[in-house]
């Protein structure tokens, strides 16, 4: 009796993934105190409303850590537009990693069925498409806010301020937007991390599996510091 562990074990894996962010992200909006992103949010709302209008060395720091956070988010872009290419090569020289080894097992390394060969390569480049898009969308809300927390910098008395639909403020607009550029960076820095457990099922779908876990585990160990006693802010 042939075991389709294809069906199972793929699944599974994507189950225990997007399970983990669905519960991280119901925590976040819950209880962000026990999670580093609302830590973080909370303590980049307290940097945000330091930065003075008029204060030129205030609004240039502001800038200058922002870059930081855009060439992390430059740098996931392009890692998942060279593994989408990467994996364009691989599929035209249709390459299968049962190859690699003697003794192919079916209950190991998976189907050896066109279509799900093809679904392998499919799921994943999806998913590393998905991110890259998520992550040029964060460099752009990025440079917009550099511009913008530049220009409360550069502001000076006299100077009009705009009543904006839905945002209340010119500053309330630029914090809209800085959070905006670091939840499409998360988004597409998530989005990426779990392509890499599908990028493992061309060896078939124990490793997806097992390296499910496993990302699970870190990303656990990132997301929920073992000791979250912040306040934070609303």
């Amino acid at each position: 009796m042939k075991v389709d562990t294809d069906s199972v074990l793929v699944p599974l894996s994507v189950f225990i993934a997007v399970g983990y962010h669905v519960f991280l992200w119901n925590t976040f909006k819950h209880n962000p105190s026990r999670t580093s992103l609302g830590i973080d949010s909370s303590k980049r709302k307290s940097w945000f409303r330091d930065i003075k209008e008029g204060d030129d060395k205030t609004g240039m720091l502001a800038v200058q850590s922002l870059r930081n956070k855009k060439m992390v988010t430059i740098l996931t872009a392009s890692v998942s537009i060279l593994i989408l290419l990467s994996l364009a090569a691989v599929t035209n020289n249709a390459f299968k990693g049962s190859h690699l080894f003697t003794a192919a097992d079916d209950i190991v390394f998976g189907s050896k069925n066109p279509t799900i060969f093809v679904l392998k390569y499919a799921s994943t480049s999806l998913l590393l498409a998905v991110s890259f898009f998520f992550s040029s969308l964060a460099v752009s809300y990025l440079m917009d806010a550099n511009f913008l927390i530049n220009a409360i910098a550069k502001k000076h008395e006299g100077d009009c301020d705009y009543e904006l639909t839905g945002t209340g403020s010119f500053r309330e607009y630029t914090r809209l937007v800085l959070e905006r550029g670091f939840l499409m960076a998360m988004i597409g820095n998530r989005v990426m991390c779990v392509s890499v457990p599908l990028l493992l099922w061309m060896f078939g779908p124990l490793p997806v599996f097992v390296s499910s876990l496993g990302l699970v585990w870190v990303l656990y160990q990132i997301d929920f510091p073992a000791v979250a006693t912040i306040s934070v802010c609303k």
